[in-house]
């Protein structure tokens, strides 16, 4: 399976592609991603395991909603057991991705593990545990670079796992391995993924922006609150919705229709 070199510009048809397929079906692409985020957040109440479970599950979470993408795109209703295709496609299948998710969770402990040494491990605490948020706490500066050296580690991390799920399930790619390709894909066509993010950045910022103006307008704050929520989640909905595209650009083979194809032939190279 070779991989594609995308120009800059596949990064917003990305996101028109996401768009468009959450239209195409959107009470279950938002239904879905609402179990998708109330599935981790419950997991992640488990007392002393909880936030690690959560993370172990992500890429195999992650792969249910591109697979809900993949069926919208084909005009088909994505159900909610669509959400557990990693584990329903054999033992083999959903070890592996199980291993992915362990492996996941080492590298972000590790990110969270490295802010704590700008902050004594306040940040990390904050998100395996949570707590309370007040401004003594976010003025911080120690804080502040805590936030900031996790976000500029997460980046690459999100390059090692971006497309880690797909490649794992879809083409029986191994964990580790799988890590290495993901990496390469996202590099070789890092102007398209940096427009892609930019882009959902603008439209976040654009939506907040018209919320904010719409409240004055009203002279009502408490709209903005009311209104924002569910309009962040929509917008993070056709994110996720997006992802699929992604994955399907990046390399020269698609994933077949069939979850569970007897003749896909697997990924030993990508030249």
């Amino acid at each position: 399976m070779k991989l594609n070199l995308l120009p800059a510009k596949t990064g917003l048809r990305w996101i028109k592609q996401g768009i468009r397929l959450f239209f195409r079906q959107p009470l279950a692409m938002s239904g879905l991603f609402f179990m998708f985020m109330a599935v981790l957040s419950v997991a992640s109440l488990i007392p002393l395991i909880g936030s690690l479970l959560a993370l172990v599950m992500l890429p195999a979470a992650t792969l249910g909603l591109m697979a809900a993408s993949q069926q919208a795109e084909q005009g088909k209703f994505p159900m909610p057991t669509i959400l557990i295709t990693a584990f329903r496609a054999g033992r083999q299948r959903a070890r592996a991705m199980l291993v992915l998710g362990g492996l996941y969770a080492l590298c972000f402990m590790a990110v969270l593990g490295l802010s704590a040494l700008c902050d004594g491990g306040d940040f990390a605490e904050l998100y395996l545990f949570g707590g309370r948020i007040d401004e003594e706490l976010v003025s911080d500066p120690d804080f502040q670079l805590a936030m900031w050296v996790a976000a500029l580690l997460y980046a690459p991390m999100s390059m090692l796992f971006w497309h880690a799920p797909a490649l794992v399930h879809w083409h029986e790619v191994q964990p580790v391995k799988s890590l290495f390709f993901s990496a390469l894909a996202c590099w070789k066509n890092k102007g398209a993924f940096l427009v892609y993010a930019l882009g959902w950045m603008a439209l976040l910022i654009c939506a907040g922006l018209l919320v904010a103006l719409s409240t004055r307008a009203l002279g009502s704050p408490g709209v903005a609150a009311a209104v924002m929520l569910p309009l962040s989640l929509v917008l993070a909905a056709m994110f996720f919705s997006s992802i699929y595209g992604t994955f399907r650009d990046s390399f020269e083979q698609l994933p077949p229709a069939d979850l569970h194809p007897p003749d896909l032939p697997r990924v030993d190279e990508i030249a």
